[in-house]
């Protein structure tokens, strides 16, 4: 098989929650048990973090990934969705698994996984640690694709857990309150593994509290500990923050950063805990390189100057609270916004909190799970918003740049897929 064919295969033959939705949603673990023992149960034969949360989970796993490359250890990350590549999912020191052994790995396991008929998800994370054991790295961060007790990913037994945030997203996989979905979360809490809360709730405090104590794991609330603030953005465009008075560089630059800081600070302190040799020049040369060692996109980044305009993955209420405020607090004259969602979120939550007075150009990405650019045009005019419909994302770019003045402001989001469908990100 070439690997267009092996793609093809794996596109049109599994199950894809990142297409699809809920009909590739799988509620236990029996499939990614057996494809492990299969393997050879590779989760077992390297030493591995888990992230799981709402928000901030990929952003998180993306600077541990940094920092321990800094630190000079060899570190697998496997993340979802991918925005561009396929190969964007699994990396070993920020270099993405090659072609050749993505078609390796399909070529040798064919015969099972049809047999085994597991989801998209369900295979690519079976591929990821068979290819970290291989690979025999030192560490892999395993970033969470979808709550975290039933998840795939919650096969290994990590070094430490880190749960980023809790936020109504999935609802109706993981529950409709936020201590219902804190559950599903800490279902990654394992015997004994000490776990690392990023962001203190009042709603979840109790749930996370109480699986930690059934478990015997020690638990950390980040915040008790690091007081993060956003500061300025320096002459290279990093962010500057202040980490319990003292700066900190991070080249992912939103604002909303300060969130994540604190629990990956606070993960780093367990982690030295454990032996780990990691110091204070890693932990800044890392967060001073996350985009160019790990190849993370799509996190607040900057597409073009003048005008502004930016683009963001974030795709819930949570995550545009964290946007909104960041437009807001950045000067620009008039706000263009470029949206496009999916069919299977309550949208109106989301739009009931976008600003009145911008321009909006909705749009659609080219997934059956998109939600019709002419039917979020509709939700959003019952929003008292207004605007217009072009449905591909560049096009609507196009258009917006001829119209923008260069002191305006131009947002590019609402979903992951609308994201990774940007020309030149």
């Amino acid at each position: 098989m070439t690997y267009p064919e092996t793609l093809d295969y794996l596109f049109n033959a599994l199950p894809m929650y990142q297409r699809i939705g809920a009909a590739a949603y799988k509620t236990d673990l029996t499939n990614t048990i057996a494809l492990c023992k299969h393997l050879g149960d590779p989760q077992h034969k390297f030493k591995s973090i888990h992230v799981a949360g709402t928000n901030g989970k990929g952003s998180t796993s993306h600077s541990l990934a940094a920092i321990l490359q800094e630190a000079g250890y060899t570190v697998g990350l496997y993340t979802s969705p991918h925005l561009k590549s396929f190969t964007e999912r699994i990396k070993i020191n920020g270099n993405e698994i090659s072609e050749e052994a993505v078609v390796e790995f399909v070529e040798k396991n064919k015969e099972f996984l049809e047999d085994l008929q597991p989801s998209f998800f369900e295979m690519t994370v079976g591929m990821a640690f068979d290819f970290f054991a291989q690979k025999n790295v030192d560490y892999a961060i395993v970033e969470v694709g979808l709550g975290g007790r039933l998840d795939s990913t919650n096969v290994i037994k990590p070094e430490l857990s880190i749960i980023t945030n809790i936020g109504l997203d999935h609802t109706q996989f993981l529950g409709d309150t936020l201590p219902k979905i804190a559950a599903e979360k800490a279902g990654i809490i394992k015997p004994g593994v000490p776990v690392v809360i990023s962001e203190l709730q009042p709603a979840t405090l109790k749930v996370f509290i109480q699986k930690a104590d059934e478990n015997d794991s020690p638990i950390y609330f980040a915040e008790e500990f690091y007081q993060v603030q956003f500061y300025d953005i320096d002459e290279e465009g990093r962010a500057i923050f202040q980490a319990n008075g003292k700066p900190i560089f991070l080249d992912l630059t939103g604002k909303y950063q300060e969130k994540n800081l604190a629990g990956i600070l606070k993960a780093i302190d367990v982690l030295k805990e454990k032996g780990l040799k990691i110091e204070t020049k890693h932990i800044a040369d890392g967060l001073r390189n996350v985009v160019s060692y790990t190849g993370l996109k799509g996190r607040w980044q900057k597409i073009n100057n003048q005008p502004l305009m930016y683009c963001d993955t974030g795709h819930n209420f949570e995550g545009f609270k964290y946007v909104l405020k960041q437009i807001e607090e950045t000067r620009h004259e008039k706000l263009f916004m470029i949206l496009g969602m999916v069919n299977d979120k309550d949208v109106s939550k989301v739009l009931a909190m976008m600003p009145k007075k911008a321009e909006y150009i909705f749009c659609q990405a080219n997934i059956p799970r998109a939600m019709q650019a002419s039917d979020l045009h509709s939700a959003a005019f019952q929003a008292g918003l207004t605007g217009s419909i072009v449905p591909d994302v560049n096009q609507a770019i196009e258009e917006v740049l001829k119209k923008a003045g260069k002191n305006d402001f131009i947002f590019v989001g609402g979903s992951t897929f609308v994201v990774a469908e940007i020309e030149n990100l």
